[in-house]
């Protein structure tokens, strides 16, 4: 099962990275990172392919926001702390707001939502956004291939003392999702 799930990352690799980038991100530009690493991809190509995918799934939560503003609200009423957070972050730091959302866990898809609901211009937004999104993922690809090597070592730990390491990581995310969620009631 592991190597049919490689050969499908090394065939399809850069359609799952843009997708993946759409999506989520991180996880997949950390594996298209060590992928560059071990030479099954290209790391300029892989850069390009998830930069546009990041910029693209910004863009379309952004138009979602600004086409369906009431329907918006109506869906995330219980995210309302998140979007009054996105609205004092948005008011108080502007264009930088939107450079930064993807970095901002538990904001990455409201925040453009949010911006889209707001008369924030789409030009604007789609030119910061583009940028934004070269660099997520040229710093994340980049840092990924120089530490491939220690990334597939940590890989192979996890593996070999899985016991461990699910555990760790349950709690791990468990902490980061409770840290947010306090941060988001304040």
């Amino acid at each position: 099962m592991e190597q049919l799930f490689l050969n499908w990352l090394i065939e399809y690799g850069y359609i799952i990275l843009f997708i993946w980038s759409i999506a989520e991100g991180e996880t997949g530009l950390v594996m298209a990172g060590v992928l560059s690493h071990t030479g099954d991809m290209d790391l300029t190509t892989s850069i390009v392919v998830a930069g546009l995918g990041g910029f693209t799934g910004d863009q379309i939560y952004f138009y979602i926001g600004r086409y369906n503003k009431k329907y918006i609200h109506k869906l995330f009423k219980t995210q309302r702390r998140k979007f009054a957070l996105a609205n004092i972050l948005l008011n108080k730091y502007g264009w930088i707001v939107v450079f930064i959302q993807r970095y901002l866990y538990g904001l990455r898809t409201i925040l453009p939502m949010f911006i889209g609901t707001t008369r924030y211009s789409a030009k604007k937004f789609a030119i910061i956004n583009f940028i934004a999104a070269m660099i997520w993922a040229s710093i994340t690809i980049s840092l990924a291939y120089i530490f491939g090597e220690q990334i597939i070592q940590v890989l192979h730990l996890a593996k070999t003392y899985w016991y461990v390491t699910l555990p760790l990581a349950v709690v791990i995310a468990g902490s980061v999702w409770y840290y947010f969620h306090k941060t988001t009631q304040k």
